[in-house]
């Protein structure tokens, strides 16, 4: 009959093939999706072409980077939640303003600086570099955000006019380091860290032995925070055109200055002559479309982003699809790790692979080696060590320090046939240390104990459940002195130097770009075209023509990078209002986070270390 119930068993298959209908309509769709943004990040880059006269619009986001740390291409297109990248390569800055500079298209430039959470005032200080090479153009500089943080002011106080939203302000605060002590936890915990160390000034384990700094690491710190913050306010001050002092004054006498404009930051901004103008959003709108144009959109702009992708483009095409070069130029940056390990650690082996690859490229004459890491494992510095010797029985290799190469970075350094630095970069911090925890008392509170045998009396060696023993100590900390001797030895032949030289000015002190060119650990101070420069002219070659050199991306790491980019233009066209951006949090939420990072990450097979945790970059 026509009204009859379904059975039971109807009923399930019914439900279970609706469900399987829901699946196929979603997998359908989510697939429709992937096509539509592959298909736009092909054929949807470049569909907009750039104004004939119109200024570079420079917006830096999050953390500015030597390059983009890796993460799952799955994993970056379902977290994509934002128009702005939690991280800046400098490279993509400076190439948009060396380009920028000479083009007729480009009527000036606007720094859009309302998205940058920092990057160490090495990175400011290149991009700051390569904004003042863009003013020599004459073409107008202007530097706009609702609030200026410390690391953002440095970038716009190399602009003609800097513009300052009226409920900002600029917030100036000096340089520190303040790092976080876990010794009375660790006691509470019961928990015995066994540390092992070369070096009074190696400091990388005194938050876990300490509860504050020690006298070594206060006046080793005091030294090159000091000579950074100097920087900062001696080139911020002339800039500026202020008389000597004036940050420092601005700083420290604050609340006073501030009650006198009766608590407006962006009024006392104004009166310290720190901005050129007050002014909301829409008032500097209107002030951009009057002086440059304006469209539909607002005030004409090239984006620094479409800008990029532009004269690559063009680069690619003139070139022919040409990639010889005669410099190659590998970035290393990151904590060292052995293995294997993405952009923004550096492996062990897949950084000796890059080496390689450079060693057997038969157009490369000389390589440059762009290095930003405090340091790591001692086992994988030395394999990274001893592909650059192998390599320099076929062309000259160069380094460039980022904002640091200290520890295991200067371990990787060492032998470079010429080492530049920038003033601002921290290097040395030659000292190595071991750290072992154990947690016998840990688990004897809770009434857990432990027994057994062995066949000889270090049978235990790696039993983090029972105590470590004297003699076991005894092995671990002669390895460490033995590693350091290693360390002053290697310096010592590649600077030529006598190992009790290196010694007086190693121990694990930590020094500034500029002060390691006065004591012989760096030849030349210079950003990374300097080093380029120096590079082209050893291997006997007239013009430098680079040659970056990365890992080979799979195809379907290519295919999901062309996704993630996709969906970004899709962002920048459909949202393009402000979002966070996590990083800045991550950047901003306390030491304590990068001890823990770094203590996840380290996996030296010896357990021995060559890092500067104090480093900052």
């Amino acid at each position: 009959m026509s009204g009859t119930k379904p059975g039971f068993f109807r009923r399930i298959l019914s439900g279970i093939g609706k469900l399987f209908s829901v699946v196929r309509w979603t997998i359908n769709l989510v697939l429709l999706l992937f096509v539509a943004l592959f298909l736009f990040s092909i054929f949807g880059k470049d569909v907009q072409p750039l104004p004939d006269h119109a200024p570079l619009v420079l917006t830096p986001s999050g953390i500015l980077v030597e390059e983009r740390s890796y993460a799952d291409p799955i994993t970056q297109l379902m977290e994509q939640s934002s128009p702005y990248d939690a991280e800046t390569p400098v490279r993509d800055l400076t190439a948009a303003l060396r380009a920028g500079k000479d083009d007729p298209r480009v009527t000036g430039l606007v720094l859009d600086l309302n998205h940058l959470a920092g990057g160490g005032i090495s990175k400011l200080a290149e991009v700051g570099s390569a904004i003042a090479d863009f003013r020599t153009s004459g073409k107008p500089v202007i530097a706009i955000s609702d609030s200026y943080t410390q690391e953002q002011y440095y970038l716009a106080s190399h602009a003609d006019d800097v513009l300052l939203n009226p409920m900002g302000g600029v917030v100036i605060t000096g340089f520190g380091y303040y790092g976080t002590f876990f010794k009375n936890a660790a006691d509470k915990l019961k928990i015995n860290f066994h540390v092992f160390r070369a070096g009074e000034f190696k400091t990388a384990i005194e938050p876990f032995t300490r509860n504050q700094m020690s006298d070594e690491a206060r006046d080793n710190t005091l030294v090159w925070i000091n000579a950074l913050w100097r920087r900062y306010t001696s080139d911020v001050e002339k800039l500026r055109e202020l008389n000597s002092g004036s940050i420092d004054s601005f700083v420290n006498d604050m609340p006073a200055r501030l009650a006198q404009h009766r608590g407006n930051m962006a009024s006392l901004a104004l009166g310290a002559d720190l901005v050129d103008r007050v002014a909301s959003r829409p008032q500097i709108d209107a002030s951009l479309a009057e002086r440059f144009g304006a469209d539909e959109n607002g005030f004409l702009h090239i984006p620094h982003k479409s800008y990029l992708a532009h004269i690559r483009q063009a680069k690619a095409d003139s070139a022919g699809g040409n990639e010889d070069g005669n410099v190659g130029v590998i970035v290393a940056s990151g904590v060292i790790l052995d293995g294997d390990h993405g952009e923004g650690r550096i492996g062990g082996d897949s950084l000796s692979r890059l080496l390689r690859m450079a060693g057997s490229d038969p157009s490369l004459k000389a390589l440059v080696l762009r290095l930003d890491s405090p340091g790591g494992s001692a086992f994988a510095s030395e394999l990274i060590r001893q592909e650059i010797l192998r390599l320099q029985e076929k062309m000259p290799v160069v380094v460039s320090m980022g904002s640091v190469a200290a520890s295991g970075g200067y371990w990787i350094a060492a032998p470079a046939n010429e080492i530049w630095a920038q003033p601002t970069s921290i290097t040395g911090s030659i000292g190595v240390f071991g750290i072992i925890p154990t947690f016998e008392d840990s688990l004897a509170a809770l009434g857990i104990t432990s027994d057994g045998v062995g066949t000889t009396r270090y049978a235990d060696f790696s039993q983090l459940d029972r105590p470590l023993s004297e003699g076991a100590a005894a092995v671990i900390q002669l390895n460490v002195d033995n590693i350091y001797r290693q360390f002053l030895t290697l310096v010592a032949d590649s600077r030529r130097m006598s190992t009790d030289e290196v010694d007086a000015i190693a121990r694990g002190r930590v020094w500034t770009g500029e002060q390691a060119a006065d004591i012989g650990l760096v030849d030349k101070l210079g950003d990374l075209n300097g080093a380029i420069a120096s590079a082209a002219t050893m291997a006997g070659v007239d013009a430098a023509n680079v040659k970056f050199i990365s890992r080979p991306l799979s195809f379907q790491e290519q295919l999901m990078k062309q996704l993630v980019e996709g969906q970004a233009q899709l962002w920048q066209a459909f949202s393009p209002g402000d979002h966070g951006i996590s990083s800045a949090v991550r950047h901003h939420a306390g030491p304590w986070l990068r001890y823990l990072d770094m203590l996840k990450q380290l996996n030296d097979p010896r357990d021995t270390y060559l890092q500067c945790f104090s480093c900052g970059s």
